[in-house]
């Protein structure tokens, strides 16, 4: 497995030498002419095992040594390796692009597939839950002795021990700072100066582990800088613990972060099977995964509206993608590259170096289920980006996926092809590429099952290239500035460091280093001039005035990091002509008085073009807390005081806003008939997410039969009043109106017949058949009481198109005719039995009072929880054998033809 994070509780073992321990099996690897990378590039192996066991990140320092965490006690396997696990370091010596040595650094009883390691100069970051250790190497002989070198926990209270949805690597910015990335396990942290934060959802105790943290006495409880933030998280700070920001949240499990030299943020989140994705991080910004409250995740968000209100779940949303990461709600960003199942691990952006300029700007994510590092250009498209997805290096070229939870688990153990587990990427100090790869027939899932603990470090190069490091001296400016100038995002902060306390000194360096022909090498200088006195601070106000819009994005960043009062360059900048500048200007007014920010968001706000959903949200973040003061305001000054004249973007900016001083305007206006059935839907849809009293009453009036919003209201008030507005204590407003009347409700018993004692036939008999697409099509149709094929049938199976595509023939067969043998994760059934001895099967959609429960042929009932007798997980698929559907082999080969063409 590869998605590891696991761990322990604060370490106090001392140091141990290397151990005697071997793996039980011989080591194993893909070979290195198996992977296609681009035509001008080649992959050869680095290092591999015994160099290395079970690799789960990876860094690089200035003289080109990789450094690597090992995960051998991983999950079952906690205490395989009896002494702990190590941090090692590997070197090629002799410059012959291959390592020849490799040793311990450090190993304690209490590391346990720790996932993330970042090198800054001696320093050596260790992401270990529930802490972030840092060893300093204080004798730099690579070797870490308690006698003479530093170990200290920088912060403490990320769960959960020997989990995977925890603590991830640390990584450098471009503006000095730390960042950190943490899963949706949450976390409630101290940083330095004496602030907490309270990192709190509904994930708690999930998948096994370790669970030091009681996130759940925080849950929706503010943090320190006066913000409610769910996990998983992203957060800055600088290097000694001090002034954390939390950057993004609303994750499920990304894995890592990175940051460009423009400042920008990118991530990958997996959540399987339907909605893994890669995607630029808007500051402040929830990714979705959590709703608002906290308090719901996953498959609260799966169902779509009904056409009865009483079986309603959630809001209407165009896919279910989309849903699952909560698009189409405010409060969101925007969703990126969205592409199923998966299991995302390490990125990396690639800026400079011997790749050449063909190559910068390359965002690079590691998919270890699909045995893939995924290529993308983001290309800025109004307050985000556009991310098309190309596979930079893979063992996979077939399409046929195994060993994933969203291939339900089914492993393949001969085929090298998906053994392939790349966990991390790194950029090499001359430009290369260096990939880690935790070989394995299984990924995610909580498990692993290579008992080899293979592990391969394969480098991408140019083709015949020689490794050529350039020394680096950080006491001088010109080796400071050598740094900066690296390839590698961890070598670049060591510059960035040494520049910054050499400070006006280093002045004429800094900004020599701005006018670099190389757009990312001249960025990284900007960064430092505000840290270099008066006169730096001058050169970068300056550069708000480029005609590049690069620079002046990146110079209003640093000094927004380094300013005492931002406003003046807010003012400045409202107007700007890029949307990605106009964008950062709303996010820097974040938490600064109303009075103050108002009119800017207001110039802000005239630039927006009623669609770009970042845009949006950056107004929205701008605004926190004081949502009221700040639409009030936007009101007067853009001139909506007549709630039936309101344009559409100024109704767009209310939904996202939240402004219960607006409840009375939405009242009125998904009252009127004049208005269009679109506008008053958006109205009372902008009332559900008000967090207020008044707007459940607003709704409950809209809810009378005279309202031409009856319907929406009825069904939004199923959703809220069960919901987060429980608290308002509704039940009896919506028994009396009959959105829910938990005595009324008729049930339906709804089973699900068991697995066939024996099938009549077996895949591989559907594989040995040539089947027919055209008949295919047609007697597919015989799934729609399950899946959705074109507008006909429910969102209640996994959706088909692009299915065989994604895993391949084989898979396709195996599902169709048996598919309870592995069950696909996200779609494992419960089995509701009533307290009058009927039962329901489905796939529940929301837990509490009252559950969802959603049965095959679409079919959604809401269940009181006093109807309840006892709720148990299914043994069984929700699926219907071929057998079950009277399908023949002939029929499914059929099937899959067709399924081939459905893209």
């Amino acid at each position: 497995m590869i998605r590891v994070v696991l761990c322990t509780i604060a370490i106090t073992t001392p140091f141990l030498a290397a151990e005697d321990w071997q793996p039980s099996k011989p080591a194993e690897s893909v070979p290195a002419v198996r992977f296609k990378v681009p035509d001008d590039l080649e992959v050869t192996v680095w290092a591999s095992t015994p160099q290395l066991f079970n690799p789960t990140n990876v860094d690089v320092d200035a003289k080109g040594r990789l450094w690597v965490t090992e995960g051998v006690n991983y999950r079952r396997h906690n205490g395989r390796r009896p002494d702990g696990d190590r941090v090692v370091v590997l070197e090629d010596t002799n410059g012959d692009g291959k390592a020849d040595t490799s040793h311990t650094f450090v190993q304690e009883k209490g590391l346990i597939a720790p996932l993330g390691i970042a090198v800054f100069d001696n320093k050596i970051v260790v992401s270990q839950p529930p802490d972030i250790i840092v060893y300093t190497d204080v004798n730099r002989d690579l070797k870490f002795d308690p006698a003479v070198d530093k170990r200290e926990v920088l912060l403490t209270g990320f769960n959960a021990v020997n989990h995977d949805h925890s603590l991830h690597s640390v990584t450098a910015g471009p503006d000095g700072k730390w960042y950190i990335n943490n899963g949706n396990c949450g976390a409630v942290f101290t940083d330095k100066s004496g602030k907490t934060f309270r990192m709190a959802g509904d994930y708690y105790k999930n998948g096994g582990g370790e669970w030091p943290v009681d996130t759940q006495k925080e849950l929706g409880k503010k943090s320190d800088d006066g913000h409610v933030w769910t996990p998983g998280f992203t957060a800055r700070m600088n290097p000694d613990g001090t002034n954390v920001e939390i950057v993004g949240h609303g994750y499920r499990n990304s894995y890592e972060n990175c940051e460009n030299s423009l400042g920008e943020i990118f991530q990958n989140d997996n959540d399987d099977p339907p909605a893994c994705r890669t995607s630029y991080i808007l500051e402040y910004g929830s990714a979705g995964y959590f709703t608002r409250e906290g308090r719901s995740y996953n498959s609260v968000k799966r169902a779509s509206y009904s056409k009865n209100p009483t079986v309603s779940t959630v809001m209407p949303v165009s896919d279910w993608g989309r849903t699952h990461w909560r698009q189409d709600d405010p409060g969101t960003f925007d969703i990126g590259d969205l592409y199923g199942g998966g299991s995302p691990t390490g990125v990396a952006f690639y800026e400079n170096g011997v790749l050449g300029k063909k190559y910068a700007g390359t965002l690079l994510s590691c998919e270890a289920a699909r045995n893939v590092i995924f290529g993308y250009q983001p290309e800025p498209v109004g307050a985000g980006y556009k991310l098309d997805r190309t596979d930079f290096m893979t063992s996979n070229t077939t399409g046929e996926f195994s060993g994933a939870d969203y291939t339900g688990g089914v492993k393949k153990q001969g085929d090298d092809k998906v053994l392939f587990r790349p966990s991390d990427v790194v950029v090499g100090p001359d430009g290369v590429l260096y990939v880690t790869d935790w070989y394995d027939p299984r990924v995610g899932g909580h498990g692993d099952m290579d008992d080899s603990c293979s592990g391969t470090i394969y480098r991408i190069a140019p083709k015949g290239y020689k490794p050529k490091i350039q020394p680096v001296d950080l006491s001088t400016i010109p080796g400071s500035i050598a740094a900066l100038k690296s390839p590698a995002n961890n070598i670049r902060w060591t510059g960035f460091d040494s520049l910054q306390k050499k400070g006006a000194a280093a002045f004429d360096a800094v900004l020599a280093v701005t006018k670099d022909s190389d757009p990312w090498i001249a960025a990284r200088g900007v960064w430092l001039l505000p840290h270099l006195g008066p006169q730096g601070v001058a050169a970068c106000e300056k550069l708000l005035e480029s005609s590049d819009t690069r620079m002046r994005l990146v110079a209003f960043r640093a000094l927004r990091r380094t300013a005492k009062d931002i406003i003046p360059y807010s003012k400045k900048l409202a107007g700007d002509s890029s949307p990605a500048i106009r964008r950062d200007v709303a996010l820097s007014l974040r938490d600064l008085p109303a009075e103050k920010i108002t009119p800017i968001l207001v110039q802000v706000a005239k630039g927006w073009d009623g669609k770009d959903k970042n845009y949006l949200e950056s107004i929205g973040l701008a605004a926190a807390e004081q949502e009221n003061a700040v639409w009030t305001g936007m009101r007067d000054a853009l001139g909506q005081t007549q709630p039936l004249k309101w344009s559409d973007n100024f109704a767009k900016l209310t939904w996202r806003l939240w402004p219960s001083q607006a409840v009375t305007a939405l009242k009125e206006r998904a009252s009127s008939t004049a208005l269009t059935k679109e506008q008053r839907a958006l109205a009372v849809e902008s009332l559900s997410f008000i967090d207020d009293r008044s707007a459940a009453d607003a709704l409950l009036t809209l809810a009378d039969d005279k309202s031409p919003s009856k319907a929406d209201a009825m069904k939004w008030l199923l959703v809220r009043g069960t919901g987060a507005w429980a608290k308002f204590n509704l039940k009896d407003d919506l028994k009396k109106r009959g959105i829910y009347d938990p005595d009324k409700i008729e049930l339906t018993e709804v089973t699900v017949p068991a697995k066939p004692e024996k099938l009549n036939f077996t895949p591989d008999d559907v594989l040995k058949l040539t089947g027919d697409a055209t008949k295919g099509k047609a007697t597919a149709m015989r799934c729609v009481m399950c899946h959705q094929i074109g507008d006909a049938g429910p969102h209640y199976a996994p959706d088909l198109k692009g299915w065989v595509a994604r895993q391949g023939a084989n898979m396709a067969a195996r599902s169709i005719v048996d598919p309870s043998a592995d069950i696909a994760h996200g779609f494992e059934g419960t089995a509701i039995q009533l307290k009058d001895g009927k039962w329901i099967d489905g796939l529940v959609t929301t837990t509490g009072d009252p559950t969802v429960i959603t049965s095959t042929g679409g079919v959604t009932q809401t269940v009181p929880k006093n109807r309840i007798a006892s709720t148990k997980h299914m043994d069984r698929s929700l699926m219907l054998s071929a057998d079950q559907l009277g399908l023949t082999a002939q029929d499914v080969a059929d099937v899959i033809a067709w399924l081939k063409t459905y893209n």
